[in-house]
C-alpha cells in the first residue's frame, strides 16, 4: 500500500485538521523513485513538538479505514448504529487517494502492479470507493464498472493495525469498537448454530500490551534464527523454554440469554407455547403452575437443540451455562484450533469443577513443528487463532454497554469495559519462559523491562504481517527505548518488513525523537505544527536534508530546541554567564568555576570562548 492523498471535507473538521486540510504523502516524482526500489521499506515518520497534532493523521486513517471495515462485514446481527448505509461517524466527510499491490494472479504482463484507489465520503453518504486504473486490469472477473465484494476486498489493505505507547484512545476507538464486531461474529455464530471461519473477519486489529504474549509466542515458534536476530541482539533472547494457555471452557447465562439461542420463529413459538400449555391443562395444573411449566419446558427445548448449552440443579436452584469454546473444539483430529492447540501440547488436563482446559508445552523442536503442521506453517495464523480467543474475554459485556460502545465518541471508551479477574478469563497465558544470554535460569516474560516489552512487541508484530499489504499506525512506539534502539529502531523495521518487493506495506511513526528523523529521506518525514491562535495544524516537509543530519540539528530545525543540555544546567550556566557580562569577576577563578560545575557541551565551549575572548580583548586595549 502506498498512501498518496487525505483531504478532510468534514465542515467540523476533524480533531485538529480542519476542513480543506489535505496533505500529499507522495510527489510523482517520489512515487516514481520508490516504485523502482520495490525491495526498499521506509515508513513515514511524523514528527514535532507535543501537542502539535502528530497523532491525529494516525487517528483520521484509523477513522476512516473503520467505517469502510464497518461497511465491508455488515451483518444483520450487528446494533442499528453499524447498519446505517452513511454512518455519523467523524469525519462524515474526506477523500482518501491510496495505491494497493494487486496479487500476480489479477494480473497480466502488461498490467500496472498496484490499483489506484479513491475513497470519497460525503455528510449523509456512505463511503465511495473507485477503481481509477480499473481498465488497465485486462481480467475478465473485473469487467464491471460497478465493484464487486471480491474487488472491494482487493482494494483495501489486508490489515490495518494500530499500536500506542500511551494511552491514545482516539487512535485505539475505531480498533476497539471492531474488537467487539469480532466477538459479535463469533456470538452469533454460536447463538444461531452456525459455522465459524476460525479467524477474525474484520481487517482491523489494535494490537495493545493484551497481545504482547501472544505476538512473543508465534514469532519464537516460528520464525528461524535470522529473522529472530534483533530478539537476540538487543534483548538477549536465546529461545523459547516453556509456557502454558489455560482455556475456560464454560461461563454461566441467565435464564433470560437463553433466548438467543432459541431458533424458532413467530409461529413456531407460538405453536410450541400452545402445546406445552394444552399439556400442562391436561395435568390439571393451576394457572401459575402452568405459566411456570412453559417457561421451564421452553428453557430445556432450547438447551436440548444446542449442545453449547446445559443445566445442573445446585441447591435446589436451575443454573444455566454455556461452553463458549463450542465452534473451537473438536475431536482429536478435528481442525479447530483448540484441538490443534491440544496436539501440540506436551501434555494437557481438564480440571472438571470447573471445565478448564489446561495446555502445557516444553518447547523443543517437536514441539515447532506441531505447531507448523496445525497452523498452516504461518506464525499469523497461530496468532489470528489466540487473537479469536482472547476476544471472547469480552463476553462479559452486557448488550446494552455494548451498543453504546459501538455509538461512543469517548476518549475514555476503555474504561467503561469490565476488566475480569485472571480466573474469570475465557483464555490466559502463564508461565512463558524463555532461555536469556547472561542469565542462569529461564526468564518470564513479566521480568522484562518496560522497553524491552516495547521493543519485542514492535518489531514482533511487523514480523507477523510481513508477508501482508497493510497499513500499521503506530503511535511514539520507541518511548521507552534507549537512545541506542532508537538510533536503530528504522534499520530494525527494515530487516523486518523486508518482503522483496512482493509486499507493499505502508507505516506511519508518531515520534519525538530525532534519531528515526535521521534515518530518514525528507519526503518520509512529516513535520506536524499547531497554530497557537487557530489551533489548527498543518504538516510540511523539513527545510533540510534529513537523512544522517546530526541529533542536534533536527533537535533545533523539527522540535524547535536550539539548547543541547537540560534545562537545569542551562539555568545554571545562564547565571554564570550573567555574572560574566556583570564584570567584577576573576576571569580563570570564573573558568575554573564552570569546569567544576558543567561537563562538556557547545554552550559551555561557547561560554568559556567569550570569557577568553573578553581577556584578550582588553589585553588589546591595555596596550594600545
Amino acid at each position: 500500500m502506498k498512501l498518496l492523498r487525505l483531504k478532510i471535507t468534514d465542515p467540523d473538521g476533524f480533531r485538529s485538521l480542519p476542513c480543506g486540510f489535505e496533505h500529499h504523502f507522495r510527489t510523482e516524482w517520489s512515487l516514481q523513485d520508490e516504485l523502482a526500489e520495490a525491495n526498499e521499506f521506509s515508513p513515514f515518520v511524523c514528527a514535532g513538538p507535543n501537542g502539535s497534532g502528530k497523532s491525529n493523521l494516525l487517528e483520521a486513517l484509523a477513522a476512516i479505514f473503520y467505517q469502510l471495515e464497518a461497511q465491508r462485514v455488515r451483518r444483520s446481527f450487528l446494533p442499528e448504529a453499524l447498519q446505517d448505509e452513511a454512518p455519523d461517524v467523524s469525519p462524515v466527510a474526506y477523500e482518501l487517494e491510496y495505491l494497493i499491490k494487486l496479487p500476480k494472479e489479477y494480473r497480466t504482463p502488461g498490467s500496472p502492479t498496484f490499483a489506484h484507489v479513491v475513497v470519497s465520503k460525503e455528510a449523509g453518504e456512505s463511503p465511495w470507493l473507485r477503481w481509477e486504473n480499473h481498465e488497465a486490469f485486462p481480467s475478465e472477473g473485473f469487467a464491471s464498472s460497478r465493484l464487486t465484494d471480491e474487488e472491494r476486498d482487493l482494494l483495501l489493505p489486508q490489515y490495518v493495525l494500530g499500536y500506542s505507547s500511551g494511552e491514545n484512545e482516539i487512535l485505539s476507538l475505531p480498533f476497539f469498537k471492531m474488537r467487539f464486531v469480532q466477538f459479535d461474529e463469533y456470538w452469533n455464530a454460536l447463538t444461531q448454530q452456525m459455522s465459524y471461519p476460525g479467524y477474525p473477519e474484520s481487517r482491523l486489529a489494535y494490537l495493545d500490551s493484551g497481545f504482547s504474549q501472544a505476538i512473543l509466542l508465534c514469532n519464537l515458534l516460528f520464525q528461524d534464527e535470522a529473522t529472530l536476530q534483533p530478539f537476540r541482539e538487543d534483548v538477549g533472547i536465546e529461545a523459547l523454554r516453556e509456557f502454558r494457555i489455560i482455556l475456560r471452557r464454560r461461563i454461566p447465562i441467565d435464564a433470560a440469554q437463553l433466548e438467543a439461542f432459541d431458533l424458532a420463529d413467530e409461529d413456531q413459538k407460538r405453536e410450541r407455547r400452545n402445546r406445552i400449555h394444552a399439556e400442562a391443562r391436561a395435568r390439571k395444573l393451576s394457572e401459575s403452575e402452568i405459566a411456570q411449566s412453559i417457561d421451564d419446558l421452553i428453557r430445556r427445548e432450547i438447551i436440548k437443540n444446542n449442545s453449547a448449552l446445559s443445566e445442573a440443579d445446585e441447591q435446589g436452584e436451575t443454573r444455566y451455562s454455556l461452553n463458549l469454546l463450542q465452534l473451537l473444539e473438536g475431536d482429536e483430529k478435528s481442525s479447530l484450533m483448540v484441538s490443534a492447540l491440544k496436539r501440540c501440547a506436551t501434555l494437557y488436563h481438564v480440571d472438571d469443577t470447573t471445565d478448564t482446559l489446561v495446555l502445557d508445552y516444553w518447547v523443543n523442536d517437536a514441539t515447532r513443528q506441531a505447531f507448523r503442521e496445525n497452523f498452516e506453517g504461518s506464525a499469523l495464523a497461530l496468532f489470528q487463532a489466540f487473537q479469536v480467543l482472547l476476544t471472547l474475554n469480552l463476553y462479559s459485556v452486557s448488550d446494552a454497554l455494548k451498543t453504546d460502545l459501538y455509538i461512543s465518541t469517548s476518549h475514555y471508551v476503555g474504561e467503561t469495559v469490565p476488566t475480569l479477574a485472571s480466573d474469570q478469563r475465557i483464555m490466559r497465558f502463564k508461565f512463558v519462559r524463555f532461555a536469556k544470554q547472561g542469565v542462569a535460569q529461564p526468564m518470564m516474560l513479566k521480568e522484562l523491562s518496560d522497553g524491552e516489552h516495547q521493543l519485542l512487541h514492535s518489531l514482533g508484530l511487523c514480523l507477523l504481517f510481513r508477508d501482508t499489504n497493510s497499513l500499521f499506525l503506530l503511535d511514539e512506539p520507541e518511548t521507552h527505548f534507549n537512545p541506542d534502539w532508537r538510533a536503530k529502531f528504522i534499520s530494525r523495521l527494515r530487516k523486518c518488513l523486508r518482503g522483496g518487493g512482493k509486499f507493499a506495506q505502508e507505516m506511519l511513526i508518531t515520534t519525538h525523537t530525532p534519531f528515526l528523523i535521521s534515518d530518514s529521506k525528507p519526503d518520509k518525514v512529516l513535520v506536524c505544527a499547531k497554530d497557537k491562535t487557530t489551533g489548527t495544524i498543518s504538516i510540511s516537509d523539513p527545510d533540510y536534508n534529513t537523512l544522517g543530519a546530526s541529533i542536534n540539528k533536527i533537535t533545533m530545525s523539527t522540535f524547535g530546541k536550539r539548547e543541547t543540555i537540560g534545562g537545569h544546567a542551562q539555568a545554571l550556566l545562564d547565571a554564570l554567564r550573567a555574572r560574566f557580562e556583570h564584570g567584577g569577576e576573576d576571569k580563570e577563578a570564573l573558568i575554573m568555576e564552570i569546569h567544576q560545575q558543567l561537563g562538556d557541551s557547545v554552550e559551555k565551549v561557547l561560554l568559556i570562548k567569550a570569557i577568553l575572548d573578553s581577556n584578550q580583548r582588553g589585553d588589546e586595549e591595555a596596550k594600545g
